[in-house]
């Protein structure tokens, strides 16, 4: 049997970084989280702001740990899998990755045993400045891996000799044009993702009539952020679109299923809904569109239109199936997340947060949506770069080492079957954390639990009357 290793190396890429993304997508806003609880904790001296550090700071531990092994794997692809992509994009990219572990993962691994293990044994200042250090290490790395990743998308600040990218001006290769609106969106929705895992855990405590207290505190203060957050991204959204328009025209083409020709690049554009992208007859199948609607999002006019997909060579297309969906199911889940935002405010706000038993079982189920729609992004990303791995500088058939697809077919295999094992017993743990709650975060909960026993039997009460009401 034929193996093509440029299919399955991307296949076994595609898969370790989409399990490595989901973690630090959860732990660079858990990190800000924690400090926040934290400081709260020092400047109220209220005992529940308390409870939850200690709590969310073991899942931090786990989270962290998994996104750690799992980004080792990563770099040594570089290596393994295209070598070819190092000897050319390297010069670059390296520094890169290399100031992301020099100026952020070494400030996170100072200060993370310290974060982790320092309660009771340093005075609580010096805890939440190692808390502190931590949640800025965690955006630094968010910083360096989205400034080379965006490099990549459209590189600036280098030059080509002899087929391989030197660097001429750093800040250019930092900031290049599509890094600044990329990194707000991606850090943007990492602090969605973790909102609305502390959202969903504090409902799913608050039904199960567990750390009542901590459980409303969570609700309450992951929807306010929520009510600030989930609207800002669609702004960060937009700017990302519009940036990604003006300098990687066809991504956004493959995204919209946008074919163009015939006279419809002359025109209102319609907002495809949906549809099947025909590749080979370079056309829509099954498509539901709304008028005027593309040109309203893409252009911010009723008339507007962009480039089509047959504007281009054919050898310069990116796939458009995956693009296309993806990106539907990322705006899809982030409509579903507004919805549940402003409903929340609005019951908030009336005084019923807690008396609508419906919305906070279906909070309750809302944990993987972040997750879901990070990733979705991604596919959207680097599918629609393809057939590039460094745009108009090296394509990703070229980046291949000079690997058997065989030997390439059986890591994958084997980083499936790891994978499965070890990933599926931390996500196993965290959900044991997270059922137990946070009043097992301390050895000394037992009074915690008296203390709160009157506003546990109110809660019981009001639990009640729902569940009766229903």
């Amino acid at each position: 049997m034929d193996f093509d290793p440029v299919i399955l190396a991307r296949i076994q890429f595609a898969f370790t970084v989409s399990f490595h993304i989901i973690f630090p997508s959860f732990t660079i806003g858990l990190a800000a989280w924690i400090t926040t609880l934290e400081g709260m904790w020092l400047y109220t001296k209220n005992d529940r702001y308390h409870l939850l550090a200690r709590f969310w700071t073991k899942v931090f531990a786990v989270s962290f740990a998994m996104g750690v092994v799992s980004g080792i794997v990563l770099s040594y692809q570089f290596g393994t899998n295209w070598s070819r992509y190092s000897e050319v994009v390297g010069n670059v990219v390296g520094p890169l990755i290399g100031y992301e572990v020099l100026t952020a993962f070494f400030l996170e691994a100072t200060f993370l045993g310290l974060m982790l293990f320092g309660w009771n044994r340093v005075p609580p200042w010096l805890h939440f400045v190692a808390c502190l250090a931590v949640a800025v290490g965690t955006t630094m790395s968010a910083f360096w891996i989205l400034s080379a990743n965006s490099w990549m998308q459209f590189p600036a600040g280098h030059e080509v000799r002899d087929g391989i990218a030197y660097p001429v001006d750093w800040l250019q290769i930092i900031f290049n044009p599509t890094f600044p609106t990329r990194f707000a969106h991606m850090l943007t929705a990492a602090y969605i993702t973790t909102a609305f895992v502390v959202f969903a855990t504090g409902a799913r405590w608050w039904l199960a009539g567990k750390a009542v207290d901590q459980a409303e505190t969570a609700v309450r203060m992951s929807l306010g952020l929520l009510i600030v957050l989930v609207p800002l991204q669609g702004f960060f959204g937009d700017a990302s679109g519009l940036n990604t328009l003006e300098h990687q025209p066809v991504k956004v083409a493959a995204m919209e299923a946008h074919w163009g020709g015939e006279g419809e690049d002359s025109g209102p554009m319609p907002w495809v809904l949906f549809a099947w992208p025909n590749e080979a007859e370079e056309r829509n199948d099954y498509q539901i569109t709304i008028p005027y609607v593309g040109s309203l999002i893409l252009t911010h006019t009723l008339d507007g239109t962009i480039k089509g997909l047959k504007a281009f060579p054919e050898d310069e297309r990116p796939p458009v199936v995956i693009p296309f969906f993806a990106f539907r199911v990322m705006i899809g889940l982030w409509g579903v997340m507004l919805l549940t935002v402003v409903y929340g405010a609005v019951q908030w706000r009336r005084g019923r947060l807690f008396s609508e038993g419906r919305y906070l079982r279906f909070v309750a189920m809302t944990w993987p949506i972040g997750f879901v729609a990070v990733l979705a992004g991604w596919f959207t990303t680097e599918v629609g770069r393809q057939p590039w791995v460094a745009t108009g500088i090296l394509r990703t058939v070229d980046a291949i080492s000079p690997v058997v697809g065989g030997a390439v077919f059986t890591t994958l295999v084997l980083f499936v079957i790891v994978y499965g094992i070890v990933f599926s017993a931390g996500i196993y743990y965290i959900n044991r954390l997270l059922a137990k709650g946070p009043q097992t975060a301390r050895g000394h909960e037992d009074e915690a639990a008296t203390a709160m026993r009157p506003l546990s039997a109110a809660h019981d009460a009001g639990r009640k009357a729902i569940q009766a009401g229903e």
